[in-house]
């Protein structure tokens, strides 16, 4: 038996290695672990002397017939051992013996778990089995020890990591965020000068209008009044086409006044996006951001996209508009990207289609809707309810997972998504709820609901 623990320990040697280096997804095989095996039948005494040569090995991992049966602590062994009359009762006993008195709940893990997962693990056991080592099944079915204090080590080192990760992506969001807010009063002072010469044009094309038909009547007046007409005349309205400038001038005006109207409109939607928030959030009028937002992104659509608004009578909100916007501009713009690439492989591969491709379409709807309340003694809850919905390709399982996970605080730092941005802007920042649905072939669904004060 001692020759067969010799060679056992021989095999512990080899197994105790260094950490690597650690990061947010590292797992337990990354980590130093104990290889050490031994028959159930060995006798106590002869295992003790090996754990007085070995001060760092934790345990020992129970064979019966070369099958793994479980685990037996350094630190049970040791509370059997010291107890009165305890090495005359157990020294020259098997470890069986032992093993049926200490046997404890053992966590197993295979060695492909994280180590943050692993440590999760660790602490939801009882208070008593903390400091216990935790056995790891290789991909082989060999078995491990892992001391706890290298798993709390390692588990510290990699908390350590995801602080400094979360701290530099703070930092780094700071300095977008000023750059964004610089940027923001940059465009509005340029909105601010274009919107000015916009609004002389839009104002004057009244009386420009009016003057033109005034003139217009002097000139009929004069035709109809003069006995003899003038060959210069004549000739003067010949060479300026006198009649069809007399039909195509109103066109021209209207036209003018239309493209002041748009110019004015685009201005005036760069300027409530590129709006700087206040501390407090003000009363907001969400139809106005979500048509801002629209006349933005038309210039990506060119008709190829329908957006269907259905929108329902909304009281003011109290919200930060220019968060609000950025919420909206992220949905429809990747709402938008996803549509038009759909789109354009439809085109692409239309005459391997069987079913004729229909045309992509995005509906808002908006309405006030009431949620029953949690206590029975107050009253329903108010909500104002965005819900954008388009007809695209889906979203797969996986990335759906990959954008929940974005939601989720833990993984924001490496897996920041502008989904996950809109999430905490409307439930961080707004004490909104934020759904999320997607089927494939069917379509996407996004629900915002802000609360009514």
């Amino acid at each position: 038996m001692s020759q067969e623990l010799n060679s056992q320990i021989s095999s512990l040697l080899l197994s105790v290695g260094s950490n690597h280096a650690l990061n947010l997804e590292s797992n337990l095989q990354e980590l130093p672990m104990y290889t050490f095996e031994v028959e159930i039948g060995c006798i106590v005494q002869e295992f003790a002397k090996f754990l007085d040569q070995y001060p760092l090995l934790p345990g020992v991992i129970l064979l019966e017939h070369g099958r793994y049966i479980g685990m037996i602590s350094r630190r049970r062994l040791l509370e059997f051992l010291i107890r009165p009359y305890g090495q005359e009762i157990f020294f020259k006993e098997s470890l069986r013996v032992i093993y049926s008195y200490a046997r404890v709940e053992i966590l197993l893990l295979p060695e492909t778990t994280p180590i943050l997962t692993a440590m999760q693990h660790s602490l939801q056991r009882s208070p008593e089995l903390l400091a216990e080592p935790i056995v790891v099944q290789t991909a082989d079915n060999t078995y491990k020890l892992l001391a706890i204090e290298a798993l709390n080590f390692a588990a510290w080192q990699i908390q350590t990591i995801a602080n400094q990760i979360r701290y530099e992506s703070s930092q780094a969001k700071m300095i977008q965020n000023d750059k964004m807010a610089n940027l923001g009063r940059l465009v509005d002072g340029v909105v601010h000068e274009i919107l000015d010469p916009v609004s002389f044009i839009w104002g004057n094309l009244t009386y420009v209008t009016s003057y033109t038909q005034d003139l217009l009547k002097l000139i009929n007046a004069y035709d109809q009044n003069l006995t003899h007409s003038s060959t210069e005349i004549n000739t003067l309205k010949s060479e300026i086409e006198f009649d069809f400038l007399e039909q195509d001038l109103s066109s021209t005006l209207n036209s003018i006044r239309s493209g002041a109207e748009r110019l004015k409109k685009l201005v005036t939607s760069l300027q409530n996006f590129c709006h700087i928030d206040e501390v407090h959030p003000k009363p907001v009028d969400l139809h106005a951001c979500l048509d801002s937002t629209i006349l933005l992104i038309n210039t990506r659509i060119k008709g190829e996209i329908e957006i269907i608004k259905n929108y329902g009578n909304l009281p003011p909100v109290y919200c930060f508009m220019s968060q609000l916007n950025q919420v909206f501009i992220n949905i429809l713009s990747q709402t938008v990207n996803v549509l038009l690439n759909t789109s354009l492989s439809s085109n692409q591969y239309n005459s391997h289609s069987l079913n004729p491709q229909q045309k992509s379409r995005i509906e808002i709807t908006t309405q006030v809707v009431s949620q029953p309340a949690t206590n029975s003694h107050a009253p329903d809850s108010r909500w104002v309810s965005i819900r954008i919905t388009d007809n695209g390709p889906g979203i797969s399982p996986e990335l759906q997972k990959r954008i929940l996970e974005s939601f989720s605080s833990e993984k924001m730092a490496d897996k920041e998504t502008s989904l996950g941005m809109s999430y905490r802007i409307i439930t961080s920042k707004h004490g909104g709820k934020f759904h999320f649905r997607s089927q494939l072939n069917i379509g996407t669904d996004i629900e915002i609901l802000l609360p009514l004060v």
